[in-house]
């Protein structure tokens, strides 16, 4: 099958000096098929090398060492021209497109994922890096919809609770112009993308497959309704199974396109815990929905928000809670406050006048003042206009509580 050319709207500016554009892309898509995602290997490999090089020299025995026999073993001696001609037909006949860090629409943000390796033997920590290329099935350029977004997270066994509170602010998010992430599973994930789809926003379901094969299997109107109205993105090219493992690799994507992630249920051990570790250590917004202290699938929020001042976690419960975190300057929550009562407009020395009078039967001027402990002055002073604005009662010089207004008979 022929590759498609670039466009003038789709263009890759990006490609090294005296290198084909498509050439880069073609080996940017076969090294993200031959190497997992994040490798640090790899990443050292392609700095030095650059992406076609490095190709040519996992392909053709160059490189040594457990890269290089991963790579062989996937590459089954076939040119790297044959294996990036299968992915670019299977795209084509799936309706799947693919941007690579030389494309017009690749995320900025996702080269922060560089700062967070950590020299370990866990693979989980170690690689960490950017991807390859990103696959994705959906009408919208993914660096401007990921520019303004929020990531929801949490259990897949999610609590009544947890549902209305991913529904309350996935909708709320979307509604106000701003782009819920989220990883498209069970629970929290699904309910999420689907609030923020009933508010005709825009949803981002970040996979751990191929974009071609939903999972979980019964989510698959959802996101058949995600790729005609929103994005679904994998880093894995179409085909691709869904491994335990690759979910907590996909996570660093969610956290890295986002401008914020919010916990929002989640138990002691939930896998949307290191969505969130990956938000801190990224310096993005990390915050956190409290939830009952005597449920199992708050356990993670709360500890999460029990983090000390070198790893904060944001406590939320509402959209302007998220927004005055990831907004913009002067996008403060406003200050929540109840019903104003009759006695707020009193000044303190008022309030005790008015606490001082017995609930029952009257008293002078003298006795309100011992009570409430203020001068006899004070007193004369201010009870007749207490009495005039309906604080008090006044008959022949004393003083009594109003009474209470009667409730409508039913």
């Amino acid at each position: 099958m022929t590759r498609p050319e670039p466009t003038p709207t789709d263009p890759e500016p990006g490609a090294p000096d005296g290198v084909d554009t498509l050439t880069v892309r073609d080996a940017r898509i076969v090294l993200g098929c031959l190497v997992e995602p994040g490798s640090a290997a790899l990443h050292r490999l392609v700095s030095a090398h650059g992406p076609v090089e490095a190709l040519d020299r996992l392909a053709s025995g160059l490189e040594s060492g457990p890269l290089a026999e991963a790579a062989a073993l996937r590459l089954q001696g076939r040119p790297a021209a044959e294996l990036a001609g299968r992915l670019w037909e299977r795209a084509a006949r799936l309706g799947v497109r693919v941007i690579t860090p030389e494309s017009a629409e690749w995320p900025a943000q996702l080269a922060d994922l560089r700062h967070i390796s950590r020299d370990t033997s866990s693979t989980i920590d170690r690689d960490t890096f950017p991807p390859q290329s990103i696959w994705l099935r959906g009408p919208h350029a993914l660096g401007e919809v990921a520019g303004r977004s929020v990531a929801l997270v949490g259990a897949r066994a999610n609590t009544v609770y947890g549902a209305h509170a991913a529904a309350e602010l996935g909708y709320g998010l979307a509604d106000r112009g701003w782009t819920v992430l989220s990883g498209g599973a069970y629970g929290i994930d699904a309910v999420a993308h689907r609030a923020a789809l009933a508010a005709s926003g825009l949803t981002v379901a970040v996979l751990a497959c191929g974009v071609d094969r939903p999972y979980p299997l019964s989510n698959s109107a959802l996101f058949e309704q995600i790729a005609e109205e929103g994005l679904l993105i994998s880093e894995w090219p179409p085909g691709t199974a869904p491994f335990k493992m690759r979910f907590l690799v996909r996570n660093r994507v969610i956290a890295a396109l986002a401008r914020g992630t919010v916990l929002v249920e989640a138990g002691a051990r939930s896998g949307a815990r290191q969505t969130l570790r990956r938000a801190r250590e990224l310096g993005r917004a990390a915050m956190a929905v409290p939830g009952p202290i005597t449920s199992e699938m708050s356990v993670g929020c709360h500890e999460e928000l029990r983090r000390g001042p070198d790893e904060p976690v944001r406590l939320v419960a509402s959209v302007d809670h998220i927004l005055e975190e990831v907004g913009g300057i002067g996008d403060l929550a406003p200050v929540p406050r109840g019903a104003e009562q009759p006695l707020d407009a009193l000044d303190p020395v008022e309030r005790q006048l008015v606490d001082a009078v017995p609930r029952r039967g009257t008293a002078h001027a003298t006795e309100i003042a011992a009570a409430a402990g203020v001068s006899l002055r004070d007193a004369l002073a201010r009870l007749p206009s207490l009495a005039l604005r309906g604080h008090l009662r006044e008959q022949s010089g004393a003083y009594s509580r109003p009474r209470p207004a009667r409730r409508p008979t039913p």
